[in-house]
């Protein structure tokens, strides 16, 4: 593998079609403003570069991006890659990542609106993220002690596992489908509405109109906190381990709950059965 090290470019497609290549401690700004500087590379290890400029790894294959920037400017940095690793680094252009497949990121700070999206398996562990529209159709996700802040964030995923997070997000998970969320804290409002086949174990899950209108929902052991109007048209098996402020309309199954401050059934079929309970069973 060939080195170049402390260097700036600025032209177009400055490494395009470079194999096994590693680009340490480089600049990717300058006045000729040149996109796509890696587009077509192979076994391409970035190391404490900084990028400036757009879409400089598009249709890559085998590539290590550790400890480096991509600022505001540089606008839709990872296209259509495969087998790609990012550690340590700062993701800050809007659509930063999408088309890709089998991606693994850690240690990131990712501040990308249309993050993610259409990707088709990938690890995020330890990461700080700001985004709309985050990861939307893409499946097989794995999230790790990830702390996220954005909206309308994994809508249309499937086959996810989320462990240890904390979301701060309006309207998480619709469309959702074959989801596993443990041990996080999900803020928001209209939780993953329409979903199917989505578990919360251990969650604490706050905010007006959650989990509406889902299919095979199960909450084991959380907490819901200023939620009201929950479950409206929803199969759904709950163990809850505090009050809720209000239920309404479940379809079907049974939600085990301390208390509830309004149970409404205003509609016909609306035969989920409410079960007031010290101790919870499990769902």
């Amino acid at each position: 593998m060939k080195t170049i090290a402390n260097r700036t470019f600025d032209e177009e497609r400055a490494f395009y079609g470079e194999e096994s290549v590693l680009v340490k401690d480089c600049s990717f700004d300058g006045p000729a403003d040149g996109e796509s500087a890696f587009k077509e590379g192979k076994n391409v290890h970035i190391d404490g570069c900084f990028f400036n400029l757009r879409y400089p790894f598009w249709h890559d294959e085998g590539l290590v991006i550790t400890s480096s920037e991509m600022t505001e400017l540089c606008r839709a940095a990872l296209w259509y890659s495969h087998d790609v690793e990012i550690q340590d680094s700062k993701l800050h252009g809007i659509k930063a990542l999408r088309e890709c497949g089998n991606v693994r990121i850690k240690g990131c700070d990712i501040i990308s609106p249309e993050f993610g999206w259409s990707t088709r398996g990938i690890e995020v562990e330890g990461c700080t993220i700001q985004s709309e529209y985050f990861m939307m159709r893409s499946v097989n996700l794995t999230f790790q002690d990830v702390q996220m802040k954005g909206k309308y964030s994994f809508q249309y995923i499937e086959n996810a596992v989320f462990e240890n997070c904390t979301f701060d997000t309006k309207d998480a998970f619709w469309h959702g489908k074959n989801i596993t969320v443990k041990n996080s804290v999900i803020k928001g409002e209209y939780l993953a509405w329409y979903s199917e086949n989505v578990t919360f174990i251990n969650c604490k899950i706050i905010g007006t109109q959650p989990l509406c209108y889902c299919r095979n929902l199960r909450l084991i052991d959380c907490e819901m906190i200023d939620t009201d109007l929950a479950f409206e048209r929803s199969e759904v098996e709950a163990a809850l381990t505090a009050p809720i402020d209000s239920i309404k309309n479940p379809l079907s199954g049974h939600i085990y709950v301390p208390s509830v401050g309004k149970i409404i059934r205003d509609i016909d079929g609306a035969s989920g059965e409410i079960i007031i309970a010290k101790k919870c069973q499990c769902a």
